[in-house]
């Protein structure tokens, strides 16, 4: 009668968590996935090592003998894991990331390039969809999402803090033509609207004071990529309605202007997500750490 690694594992890191969620999420699999082998291994050895409650997780008298017995090897088989990681002092392979098309320009230059300047012997494969992908499902190491569309089973690192949209404008399109002052303004202006990734077109959304207003806003340019609403709000075609770190640089040299600033707030920005595991691979623990050393916010 034997037992896996993983089924092993998942004991102890039960026991250590103190409850399914939290080994489920460091162990990159789904609570339901984790209990259902949990049950497996009991019914295999034919004793139960947790009592189970709507509260918590507890060892059973069994358990606590059966983790003690196995945590040493385990913890042995960790140790040699470790410093075959640490022995690979540069990354190699290929390291598949996902992100949106928006996300990925602005972390190309900064980031990705930067990564592969660093550790040459490295590949960087970058898909790019709209719509939240599952990463583990389809083969990626890594992901960069907003911190609100990141899973909860994910590990996130922060790479923009905090991030805004705003409402921004050419020069040459308000020649005669009043700037908006409220949102409601807008319904006189011709806005480039964006179809999302689910097929609807975004209702802009405005905060201030307590008070929530969102927009249908008119317009005849509807596109679905946020880098071409950034070429056409600069050739004058209407009001857009853009990350701020896009259009920063646009801002600065004066070649967009920006309106309602009382009326976008910050929110939780981009984070590098990732499976959470034990053993983070080296290529990904490069990555992860170039993050760190590289924080993108600027104000």
């Amino acid at each position: 009668m034997k037992a896996s690694l993983p089924e092993l594992e998942a004991v102890t890191t039960i026991a250590r968590l103190g409850g399914f969620r939290a080994a489920a999420r460091e162990l990159g699999v789904s609570s339901s996935a984790l209990s259902h082998a949990v049950s497996t291994l009991e019914a295999r050895l034919d004793v139960r090592l947790f009592n189970r409650t709507t509260r918590s997780v507890v060892l059973t008298a069994a358990g606590e003998a059966f983790v003690a017995e196995i945590a040493p090897a385990l913890a042995a088989i960790d140790s040699a894991v470790e410093r075959a990681t640490v022995s690979q002092t540069r990354p190699t392979g290929t390291l598949r990331l996902n992100t949106s098309l928006g996300a990925a320009r602005m972390l190309l230059r900064p980031l990705l390039l930067e990564y592969l300047r660093r550790y040459p012997d490295m590949a960087l494969e970058v898909v790019t969809d709209n719509a939240l992908v599952d990463i583990v499902g389809q083969g990626f190491d890594a992901g960069f999402r907003l911190a609100e569309a990141v899973p909860p089973d994910m590990i996130a690192i922060p790479i923009l803090r905090h991030a805004r949209m705003v409402v921004v404008g050419a020069p040459g399109y308000f020649q005669g033509r009043d700037v908006p002052r409220q949102p409601a303004d807008l319904k006189h202006h011709q806005c480039i609207r964006a179809r999302m990734a689910s097929g609807r077109i975004y209702h802009w959304e405005f905060s201030r004071h307590g008070e929530n207003v969102e927009i249908d806003v008119p317009g005849p340019l509807i596109l679905d990529e946020s880098g071409l609403m950034l070429d056409a709000v600069l050739e004058g075609a209407g009001i857009a309605y853009l990350s701020d770190f896009a259009v920063r640089e646009h801002l600065a040299a004066g070649r967009l202007v920006q309106m309602l600033d009382d009326w976008t707030p910050p929110y939780d920005g981009l984070c590098l997500y990732y499976p959470g595991r034990r053993h983070v691979p080296a290529k990904l623990r490069a990555l992860i750490d170039l993050v760190r050393a590289l924080p993108l916010d600027q104000g």
